[in-house]
């Protein structure tokens, strides 16, 4: 699959770009390695602005013609490529836990969302339909219809090395537009990957295509004139400068930030179920989610139990290489990455917030150079603290306490983040107003995780969305279409010839 870099005795990963593998022009590179063992096992090429340029120039010599493809023949190669993926699926799961160190079970996981959405754009058809209004004035119609918008790019996390880009490109390429993906640097080679079997499923040249890199590439990206939308997945002060330098010259961008979750807990909850659920949203995938669960709010009387309940099943769970059986959860993406969450358990404690559980200094036998940080979990944390305040992205959770339900609303909507919540209860009226007064963009009731289904949107609120659109779903559809209005009328030889006036109908 990979070329052979002869110096290093490890593989080295191409570009994508008009249907085919090509070198990069770029002479920089940067190292791939397995977070488990800590062992470089690829390179990858950080493009340049010609490197970019190749790639806009190949998408945008696809555009007309693909653009002008029947939509039926656009939808038989998405659902070949949906097939493909999922022959497929396993090794793709593979090459996630390589690369970013999650289970093999969640790698899994994150895939099959990622197809869903592919699910979703096999009916374009249907999604693309526009409305028609008849006699709308005398012999007057009038109709709409969604067109592409024309080259577009996606800028993609590690975290999730599938299911983010396919949240983006699939949509986007079955609305007839073209598309440049710029996978993370730390995750490269799944997107090579699909790019392969997206040519497999007869996609024409050029119409999908991969680079590589770091902030240079991007800004390559987000400065090129031929780019006409941009995706985005990522941190927050990233996004705000992504959304703010594409809507300086025009692009249409869709940038999805940070995030701190919420998960508020009341007394009447099932604690056995909350405490479960919470553990699964904190720690799966080593709290490498941008939805993961990092802040429960136990309101009264469900502090105490609940954190002993946090504690006793966090304490269980097993640490190690994400492709072993068994293993609960896997190490984090980098060992920069590691330290960093490590520095935040510090902070914690300096701050005064209760160290319930320490994770620092997990060690696996035989994985000694893994980056690996144990389970987390803080009490009697304030906002006014540091590990509540930042998005820590590891396996750390901080609990709070509240009074009431109101108390609790009240500080969830005081964050700057709004991606997603969740309430745990046994009470109907409670979950009601939750929903209603929560200023969320996810909610879930009794669900840790609300990621919706493909056929619904995923984003935030506040600061953790720039932009209008969020993404996949009707809104995606919108996001990787441009509406045209279309008026039309018909004249007999007794129809008046338009006049000089404003017309009306």
């Amino acid at each position: 699959m990979n070329k052979p870099v002869e110096s290093a005795g490890i593989v080295s990963l191409d570009l994508w770009i008009g249907g085919r593998r090509q070198r990069a022009g770029a002479s920089r590179h940067g190292n791939v390695t397995n977070p488990a063992t800590g062992a470089v096992i690829r390179r990858v090429p950080f493009c340049n602005a010609a490197d970019v340029d190749a790639a806009v120039g190949a998408a945008a010599a696809a555009l007309p013609e693909w653009s002008a493809t029947p939509l039926l023949r656009r939808a038989r190669v998405m659902q070949k490529f949906l097939q493909l993926l999922q022959a497929h699926q396993q090794e793709l799961a593979r090459l996630v836990t390589e690369e970013h160190g999650k289970t093999l079970p969640d790698a899994m996981g994150s895939v099959q969302r990622g197809i869903e959405v592919v699910e979703f754009a096999c009916g374009i058809p249907h999604l693309l339909k526009g409305e028609h209004s008849e006699n709308v004035g005398s012999g007057v119609d009038c109709h709409t219809v969604r067109q592409p918008v024309g080259v577009c790019a996606g800028i993609t996390p590690f975290n999730f090395p599938v299911m983010v880009p396919l949240w983006m490109f699939p949509v986007a390429i079955a609305c007839g537009n073209t598309f440049i993906l710029k996978p993370s640097e730390k995750v490269p080679s799944a997107s090579m990957r699909m790019a392969e079997l997206f040519k497999e499923a007869g996609l024409p040249d050029g119409v999908f295509n991969v680079v590589h890199g770091d902030r240079e590439a991007v800004e390559a990206i987000l400065a090129h004139p031929g780019i006409h939308a941009v995706s985005f997945v990522g941190s927050t002060p990233i996004a705000r400068h992504i959304y703010e330098t594409c809507a300086k010259s025009g692009k249409r961008v869709q940038a999805l930030g940070g995030a701190k979750n919420h998960a508020v807990v009341l007394p009447d909850a099932d604690l056995e179920f909350a405490a479960d659920a919470l553990i699964g949203a904190a720690y799966g995938s080593a709290g490498e989610r941008c939805m993961a669960i990092s802040a429960v709010v136990a309101v009264g009387a469900a502090g105490d139990p609940l954190v002993a309940l946090l504690k006793k099943k966090a304490q269980s769970l097993v640490i190690g290489p994400g492709e072993k059986e068994g293993v609960d959860m896997g190490p984090l993406v980098t060992a920069q990455h590691r330290d960093k969450v490590a520095g935040y358990v510090d902070q914690g404690v300096k701050e005064g917030a209760e160290l319930v559980l320490d994770g620092r200094g997990a060690r696996v036998p035989g994985y000694e150079g893994g980056h690996f940080l144990g389970t987390t979990l803080f009490d009697r944390v304030t906002p006014a603290m540091k590990i509540y305040q930042d998005e820590i992205f590891g396996p750390v959770l901080s609990v709070l306490r509240a009074n009431s339900l109101e108390d609790a609303i009240a500080l969830v909507n005081r964050n700057p983040y709004a991606n997603g919540t969740a309430l745990f209860t046994e009470s109907g009226g409670a979950a009601r107003r939750f929903e209603n007064e929560i200023q969320v963009g996810m909610v879930g009731i009794n669900v840790p995780i609300p990621v919706p289904v493909a056929f619904y949107s995923f984003g935030g609120w506040k600061g953790s969305l720039f932009g209008d659109l969020h993404v996949h779903g009707m809104e995606g559809i919108k996001f990787y279409t441009r509406t045209k209005v279309i008026t039309t009328r018909w004249p007999h030889q007794d129809t008046p010839a338009p006049g000089l006036n404003m017309p009306t109908l």
